[in-house]
């Protein structure tokens, strides 16, 4: 056959500058590519067999790398193509409007806009990294006649003749010198690795190079066991991942073997789901409730998307909640619409269809593990807990069915609902507590009145500063049906559940006293105007301990989790002293005639009462101990 040329059907001859300049940002893109349209190749060929009763092959694709001839060669046996449709689906562009298009990419300047697919340029984005690519392509169709395709990446192309006997088609991609990387076998395999593990159909990955040397050493070898194996069978892919197979069929190790497959670093999963749906849309996958590393950042790309088991996106954000995100695995479907270079949603009636169907089998399988498995519901509270108030936080729909399943530990640190801790309630306190949730936040609240209160029959729930704040003031605004909550802190709430005398004129002696020492007390921690009060409580065990404004409080915490790291809101501060206490007594009957003594037991109260809520800071704390030892020293002189 005489060479016979022919130019791409483009109305423009800077398509080729266009590819190169905005696709250059993903340039390993093109593997991807070429690699998918062999496998769509091949199941067409398999199709079209079926239907005539043709047998064909096992599909494969071979990648073959010669590093000396800079060349990387993608090879399938799908169902080929002569010369007449090579260039009706290669040489002839069809999009409309390719000057307007390019015209609008040189005015915008927009380098990150992504054109590969939108307007036909799969397979074009081999010349991102190729000088020169040749098509060799033989059709499966009866008396089909080989040919070959050659472009030097320009708007002009030749058709030669061929010598191809077995149906399928090759590309080889003359590799120019600011992509040589690819040349090295373990770039194409991590690129082949991210983008076409689970394609359907086996990939080799040859090296040429290293091919021809193990035989070339082969053949100098004396004796047959010094041989080594021709590295010539090399699959890199998984064309069977376990989200294509019967849930009935697999065990649990298996899901933990995937689970290691896709994040190798993590420790082992607490439990998956398994997601298998073709009606009214097509999705698949697995996904895992990882255990979290609070030391670790939470990733975006925790969940990765296929669509026919062609890697699209670790960004899901789009289809999935993006509460959903702490969970990890891999879902797949066809029925999500992308752009050409699969790497970004549009707009989509079956997104939001998509999406409300994962929250939706997410909060059963939860459901049905708290309602079957509460023991190990509960061991895995401390790694879903944070998911689980996200959710019901961010989502209507896992608000309403997920609510009544979260968990907080009660004073004696076992896991019980909100609907179980008011179920807990005395008889005698129910109409006090009516609605009413009692919480404390470790490491911060009062200790001693968490002991008085349970002594009541009353417990407290423990709550954290990241997410607490936000599923609170949720569920307070939010109730569900006939159900009302309100939060209080312990330190607000005891004084409400307490029995307390009516103060005294000896009280109000109380109030001066520790209103004497705090004058002019400045609070580094809290330099808003700290107020007294005097609650005579009977039968506590406290001396004294401090409310804090609790809205504000809340607030303070929700914003600093927001983002605000700096902010530090002054809140309103009370001091509460309980006269019925022995300490406080005492300091009382030391005023009469030690007044200084007096106040140095007036400071001690103040700083226990700091240590059984907030704390002390470093430098408080060098001044308690310090006030400590001259106060046990008086006292010890005063007893002598």
């Amino acid at each position: 056959m005489t060479a016979r040329t022919g130019s791409i059907s483009v109305n423009t001859t800077d398509i080729f500058p266009i590819i190169k300049k905005w696709l250059y940002s993903e340039h390993d893109i093109f593997i991807r590519e070429l690699v998918s349209n062999a496998c769509d190749a091949i199941t067409k060929r398999h199709t079209l067999a079926r239907t005539s009763n043709q047998e064909t092959p096992e599909g494969k694709v071979e990648v073959l790398i010669d590093k000396e001839a800079k060349t990387i060669t993608f090879k399938d046996n799908g169902l080929g193509m002569n010369e007449e449709e090579i260039e009706k689906y290669i040489a002839q562009l069809a999009f409309s409007g390719a000057e307007e298009f390019v015209q609008k990419m040189k005015e915008s300047g927009d380098e990150k806009n992504d054109i590969i697919g939108k307007f036909g340029l799969g397979f074009y984005s081999a010349f991102m990294v190729a000088e020169k690519v040749e098509v060799e392509s033989l059709s499966m169709n009866e008396g089909a006649k080989p040919a070959r395709w050659i472009c030097e990446g320009d708007t002009e192309y030749s058709f030669e003749d061929s010598d191809k006997s077995e149906v399928g088609t090759e590309i080889t991609l003359y590799i120019n010198d600011e992509s040589a990387e690819f040349l090295d076998s373990w770039k194409t395999r991590e690129t082949l690795g991210r983008y076409c593990d689970f394609m359907p159909y086996s990939i080799y990955l040859k090296d040429l190079n290293e091919i021809a040397r193990v035989t070339a050493e082969n053949a100098k070898a004396e004796k047959e066991e010094d041989k080594k194996p021709i590295p010539d069978n090399d699959i890199i892919n998984d064309s069977e991942p376990l989200w294509k197979k019967d849930p009935a069929s697999l065990k649990d190790e298996d899901y933990k073997n995937f689970y290691r497959k896709l994040f190798p670093m993590d420790p082992e999963p607490l439990f998956w789901l398994h997601l298998n749906v073709d009606h009214p849309f097509t999705l698949q996958g697995i996904l895992y409730f990882p255990k979290l590393n609070p030391n670790k950042p939470v990733n975006d790309g925790n969940i990765k998307l296929y669509s026919k088991q062609v890697f699209v996106s670790d960004n899901v954000k789009d289809v999935i909640p993006e509460f959903l995100g702490l969970l990890k695995g891999a879902i797949d479907s066809t029925d999500i619409p992308l752009n050409v270079s699969r790497s970004a949603l549009q707009g989509d009636p079956n997104i939001k269809k998509i999406s409300n169907y994962i929250v939706k089998k997410v909060s059963e399988s939860l459901k049905k593990l708290y309602k079957n498995e509460r023991e190990r519901y509960e061991n895995a509270w401390e790694d879903i807990g944070l998911f689980v108030k996200y959710g019901v936080v961010s989502d209507p729909k896992f608000d309403e069915l997920m609510r009544d399943k979260v968990l907080f530990k009660n004073s004696d640190k076992k896991y019980v609902t909100l609907g179980e801790y008011s179920e807990q309630v005395p008889e005698k306190y129910t109409e006090k507590m009516k609605g009413k949730v009692i919480y404390f936040e470790e490491g911060v609240s009062d200790s001693n009145l968490r002991t008085q209160l349970l002594e009541e029959g009353i417990h407290a729930i423990s709550t954290d500063s990241y997410i607490d704040p936000h599923f609170m003031q949720h569920t307070e605004m939010k109730k569900q049906g006939e159900t009302e909550t309100k939060y209080q802190l312990v330190d607000n709430a005891i004084e409400e559940i307490l029995e307390s005398a009516e103060a005294s004129a000896d009280d109000m002696k109380v109030k001066d006293l520790f209103t004497g020492f705090l004058v002019g007390e400045k609070d580094e921690k809290n330099p808003a105007q700290m107020e007294i009060e005097v609650k005579n409580f009977k039968n506590s065990k406290t001396a004294a301990y401090f409310k804090i404004d609790e809205q504000m409080k809340r607030f303070a915490n929700m914003t600093r989790q927001m983002g605000n790291a700096g902010f530090d809101m002054p809140s309103k501060k009370t001091l509460v002293v309980n006269p019925s206490h022995i300490l406080v007594q005492n300091t009382m009957k030391l005023s009469e005639g030690k007044k200084d003594l007096a106040d140095k037991m007036a400071h001690y109260i103040h700083d226990l009462a700091a240590i059984s809520g907030e704390g002390l800071d470093d430098q408080q704390r060098k001044d308690f101990v310090i006030r400590s030892q001259d106060l046990m020293s008086e006292l010890s002189n005063l007893a002598i």
